[in-house]
């Protein structure tokens, strides 16, 4: 939880927004775009990026068409008149310069690393948008996920793009366990097909993001070898949530519960 000590330290400049919540809100990031679409009123969005209204990227991009795009500058957004502007990841003191000479309140949110800094940061935002019911929501819908959790757990390699795996020790394996899997842990965060070949997983779990742009990086997933090798079973997610593993990630979790224990 240190990491969020920077969001309830930002707390102190927007104590004004508990009070009256901002009208015109902009987000600047993929992940901010989930928050903004999941916990504000429709009439509180000014602006989302680009990458909300793409299929390939968003599992909300139909929400986020209905509103205008931005390029995740804060150039970008200016002209919607954003009250409020919500950041990951920092944007730069330029950027934090221009905000602070516009009256422009900027909430930067450092990546969760953990499910409790997931739910801490759920519930600042709704807070800042005069929305606490609704981040208690998301919460009480993680509690419930975890209150719940199998009771076994499932040798499991997650495998994206260019074969690349998760951390047995981040966000992504966390939800994972709440599904009843236990992610391996892989050097580098990366799987090769000797490793498939020598310890094949119980559960392989394929993510189909942009499973187009990476499927020559996955080609030698249909090597004989591997194929004989596996010894359990292939389950194909939808990649799009775990790129921000935010309140997405519940539906997720909640699809591979009954994907792997029906």
């Amino acid at each position: 939880m240190r990491a969020f000590a920077c969001v309830l330290a930002a707390s102190a400049l927007l104590s004004g927004a508990a009070e009256a919540a901002p009208r015109r809100v902009a987000s600047l990031n993929l992940c901010t775009d989930e928050l903004l679409l999941t916990l504000a009123e429709p009439g509180q969005i000014a602006s989302v990026t680009y990458l909300a209204q793409q299929p390939e990227e968003s599992s909300l991009w139909r929400q986020g068409r209905a509103y205008p795009k931005n390029d995740g500058s804060l150039i970008s957004v200016i002209g919607y008149r954003p009250d409020l502007v919500l950041a990951m990841g920092g944007g730069g003191r330029d950027s934090a310069l221009i905000a602070r000479r516009l009256g422009i309140q900027v909430l930067n949110l450092p990546y969760p690393e953990s499910i409790g800094d997931m739910e801490a940061m759920v519930l600042r935002v709704a807070h800042v948008l005069g929305r606490d019911a609704a981040g208690r929501a998301i919460v009480a819908e993680t509690e419930q996920l975890k209150g719940s959790r199998p009771s076994r757990s499932v040798d499991t390699i997650w495998l994206g793009e260019g074969g690349l795996t998760r951390s047995a020790n981040g966000l992504g394996a966390d939800w994972m366990a709440l599904a009843g899997l236990r992610q391996r842990a892989m050097p580098g965060d990366r799987v090769t097909l000797e490793q498939l070949v020598a310890a094949p997983p119980a559960i392989l779990l394929r993510s189909d993001y942009r499973s187009g742009q990476y499927s020559a990086n996955e080609r030698w997933l249909a090597h004989p070898l591997v194929q004989r090798a596996r010894a359990g079973r292939t389950i194909r997610i939808d990649g799009r949530p775990w790129t921000c593993l935010g309140p997405p990630m519940i539906d997720e979790v909640r699809r591979l519960r009954a994907t792997v224990m029906p």
